[in-house]
């Protein structure tokens, strides 16, 4: 199909400007160098400010509008991510590199996102207590936090900003939006596709540039909350500044996922799994397999078919027929990789598989399977790529004992038909998601996601009914009437 690509622009207010303080810049295809996507403005910390301005203003007659009228605006959203979904999926393809059948999965999940979200906001979430005083009503109620800034990265960038602005809008909230600077043609196409659905001036606000536009968000004590995904170190800086102003953070940052095959495991499964959780995506997923811990003598077989399926992906242009993977977001992703991988043979790692379809390319790098342990900087550092490691034990203490071993917690797997091995799996290993007998990558939208240790804050989860937990107050109110008169 062909592609109008959206023009580049904020939107503040309402309106759509094409203002560039910070000058213009140019959006890149990854598997094409030489075809770049279209331009885009870049803004400065009085674009935030303006941005932050309008969702201030706009924040009253959006709470006034009811759950009602705001849940008739999402559903109209949901309609129109299912009519454009190829369109964001080429966009998406273009601008982040990944396979037109992720980008579609994306755009379709975001509809289904929206649409759940609207279901939400039309149930009750009050709660009602008794009371020793007679005639009296205690109850709950929830208030939305205001303003919310939103801050997003690349790998997923129709999926994630859906995750977070469709519970945003339904609880009232208006928003803010700074997405990654690779991607920020598909945010513009998210961004008019919610314009075009009705969603009111100053409701949605989106403003392109550099991550220090990210910051001046952060920091404006305007915004009562920040949701943001990205990594630990940012993260990290995020929260201290808004919780300096008693604004709340919710940060979904890093992960070192592993993924235990055990003796009795369904080697097809485990191994497809395996390979498509380390693999997908070139890797660039916080839930991606990074360490695959194999459990006593069936070390040698696993590693021989992990071997024959990462020689079996095709390594090509995301939009072509036929490619499982595409290429690295960006050049410096790449350097990044391979920089790691190097570090990796220089420290003793036995290479054990590279795969010989990946072309030629600034963006591209072939998927890499190393055997080795805990020696190795890159068993214990995320690598943001197509990595990953099979390391040794011989006992189930030390499997669950090395899954752990890592400063992140967001997903781990377990592959056995033991349901012992399975029960304790559920209940020691350390990670907000955990799959038995699945990949470490996916989750439902009707299900919380998040992690543990250095992988999340402290907040409420995202996506499901937990969702809408982050952007609203609770408040309690005691109800009693007056005597008559």
């Amino acid at each position: 199909m062909t592609l109008t690509v959206p023009q580049g622009a904020h939107l503040i207010g309402g309106d759509w400007s094409t203002d560039a303080p910070g000058g213009t810049a140019v959006s890149q295809n990854p598997a094409r160098p030489d075809e770049p996507v279209g331009e885009y403005p870049l803004g400065d910390s009085g674009t935030a400010s303006g941005a932050v301005g309008a969702a201030v203003e706009a924040q009253a007659s959006w709470r006034i509008l009811g759950f009602g009228g705001r849940a008739r605006i999402m559903e109209r959203a949901a309609v129109l991510f299912d009519e454009r979904a190829d369109e964001l999926a080429l966009m998406c393809t273009m601008e982040e590199g990944k396979t037109l059948a992720e980008s579609r999965g994306e755009a379709v999940l975001a509809a289904e996102t929206f649409r759940y979200q609207a279901g939400l906001a039309k149930t009750s979430t009050e709660r009602i207590f008794p009371t020793n005083n007679p005639g009296e009503t205690i109850r709950t109620v929830r208030a939305p936090l205001g303003v919310v800034g939103i801050v997003t990265p690349w790998n997923f960038p129709i999926l994630i900003p859906v995750w977070k602005i469709a519970p945003a809008l339904a609880a009232g909230n208006t928003v803010v939006w700074k997405p990654a600077s690779n991607t920020p043609l598909t945010s513009v196409a998210i961004a008019r596709l919610l314009d075009d659905a009705g969603v009111p001036a100053g409701v949605l606000n989106l403003i392109l540039g550099p991550g220090s536009m990210g910051g001046a968000v952060v920091a404006d004590e305007r915004v009562d909350g920040v949701s943001f995904t990205g990594s630990v170190g940012v993260g990290r800086q995020i929260r201290d500044v808004v919780t300096a102003r008693n604004g709340r953070v919710q940060l979904e940052l890093g992960g070192h996922n592993p993924c235990i095959v055990f003796g009795d495991a369904d080697l097809d499964m485990a191994v497809a799994a395996a390979v498509g959780g380390a693999m997908g995506s070139t890797g660039q997923k916080c839930t991606a397999t990074r360490r695959i811990i194999a459990v006593g003598d069936i070390h040698d077989e696993l590693v021989d078919r992990l071997v024959a399926g990462v020689q079996n992906l095709v390594v090509g242009d995301g939009q072509a027929a036929g490619v499982g993977i595409g290429p690295l977001v960006s050049p410096g992703a790449r350097a990044e990789v391979s920089e790691a991988v190097a570090q990796a043979r220089s420290e003793g790692a036995e290479t054990v598989a590279v795969n010989g379809t990946t072309p030629d390319g600034p963006c591209f790098y072939p998927p890499t399977l190393f055997v080795g342990g805990t020696d190795l900087t890159i068993t214990r550092e995320e690598v943001f790529g197509p990595v990953s490691t099979v390391m040794r034990v011989d006992t189930e203490d030390e499997a669950f004992a090395l899954a752990n071993d890592t400063e992140f917690g967001l997903s781990a797997s377990v592959f056995t038909n033991d349901m012992w091995k399975i029960d304790r799996a559920v209940h020691e290993l350390q990670a907000g998601l955990i799959k038995v007998n699945g990949p470490t990558t996916g989750s439902e939208i009707h299900a919380p996601f998040g992690g543990e240790k250095n992988s999340s804050g402290h907040a409420a989860r995202e996506q499901g009914d937990t969702a809408q937990e982050f952007f609203t107050r609770t408040r309690t109110a005691y109800v009693k009437p007056g005597r008559p008169r």
